[in-house]
C-alpha cells in the first residue's frame, strides 16, 4: 500500500519517507507468506514421515506429543505472554487477552462439529469401532488448536518488537512431528492413504488461515497488538494443558512425555538465545 503524503518541508523527505513504508510494508507481506508456506509446509513434511513409519508404539507418540507441548508452552510464553507485557503498561489488558484466548478455545470445543464424514468410512464402521472415535476426537483436538497457533504467528509477525520469528520457528518446529502422528492412526483405523493425506493437509491449511486472521487483526491497531499477543498465548497455553499433557499421560508414560516437554521447552529456549 502507498500512503499519499501532503508535501512538508523538503519534498524529497516526503518521497523518502513514502519509498521506506512501501519498502517495509513488502518486506513484512514476504515475511507473512514464508510464515504462512513454512507452516503448512513442516506439516506436509511431519505427513510425509508419518507415511515412512506407519505405525508409532504409544510410548514414543506420548514422548514426540511431550516435546510437542513443551515447544507450544516456550512459544506461548517467551514469544507471546512476556513480550506482551513489555509492549504496554496496562498488563491487566494482556491479562485479560489471555484470559479470553482460553475462553476462546473452551468455546470451540463445543461448537466444532463431528468429523467422521471426512473419514470416507461407512457408518456403521463408526459406530463399531470406538477406537477409531477417539482417534478422531484426537486429530480434531490437534485441528481445533492450528487455527489459534497460526493467529499466533500472524500476530507476532505484526511486530518486529513481539517475538516476530521466534513463535512461528517454535510451532514449525513442533509441526513436524504433530503432522507425523495424524497419519499412523488413520491408516490403522483404515482410513485410505490418500485421504488421510488431505485430512492432514487440510488441517495444516487451517493453520495458514489463522497466520493472515492474526496478522490483520494485529495489523488494525498497534494499541490491540499487546492484547492479540495475550489472546493468542492463552489458545495456546489452553490446548497445552486440555488437550496435549493429559494425551501424553493416558498411557502409563508420562514420565517419558514429561522430559520430552523440559527437552521441547529448552529446545526453543536456546533457539531463541542462539539465533537473537
Amino acid at each position: 500500500m502507498f500512503f499519499r503524503l501532503k508535501p512538508f518541508g523538503n519534498p524529497k523527505e516526503s518521497y523518502y519517507f513514502c519509498a521506506y513504508k512501501t519498502k517495509n510494508e513488502t518486506i513484512i507481506m514476504t515475511q507473512i507468506w514464508i510464515c504462512a508456506a513454512g507452516l503448512f509446509g513442516a506439516t506436509i513434511i511431519g505427513s510425509a514421515l508419518g507415511f515412512l513409519i506407519k505405525e508409532l508404539p504409544h510410548k514414543w507418540n506420548d514422548t514426540v506429543l511431550g516435546y510437542c507441548a513443551g515447544i507450544m508452552l516456550a512459544a506461548s510464553t517467551l514469544g507471546l505472554i512476556v513480550p506482551a507485557f513489555e509492549l504496554t503498561d496496562l498488563w491487566w489488558m494482556v491479562a485479560l487477552g489471555v484470559i479470553a484466548g482460553a475462553f476462546f478455545l473452551n468455546a470451540l470445543d463445543f461448537v466444532t462439529p463431528h468429523l467422521h464424514h471426512i473419514t470416507g468410512l461407512d457408518e456403521e464402521e463408526h459406530l463399531h469401532n470406538a477406537s477409531l472415535n477417539r482417534i478422531l476426537l484426537f486429530i480434531m483436538a490437534i485441528a481445533i488448536h492450528k487455527l489459534p497457533e497460526g493467529m499466533a504467528a500472524g500476530v507476532s509477525m505484526s511486530d518486529a518488537t513481539a517475538g516476530n520469528w521466534v513463535v512461528s520457528l517454535g510451532i514449525a518446529l513442533q509441526n513436524v512431528p504433530e503432522g507425523m502422528v495424524i497419519i499412523a492412526p488413520l491408516l490403522l483405523a483404515g482410513v485410505k492413504p490418500l485421504r488421510t493425506f488431505l485430512i492432514s493437509a487440510a488441517i495444516g491449511l487451517f493453520e495458514v488461515i489463522g497466520v493472515w486472521i492474526g496478522f490483520g487483526l494485529g495489523s488494525l491497531s498497534q494499541a490491540l497488538l499487546p492484547v492479540m499477543l495475550g489472546f493468542a498465548g492463552g489458545a495456546m497455553l489452553y490446548v497445552t494443558s486440555d488437550e496435549m499433557i493429559p494425551e501424553t499421560h493416558a498411557h502409563g508414560y508420562q514420565k517419558q512425555a514429561t522430559y520430552a516437554l523440559l527437552l521441547g521447552f529448552m529446545t526453543l529456549l536456546l533457539l531463541e538465545k542462539l539465533t537473537f
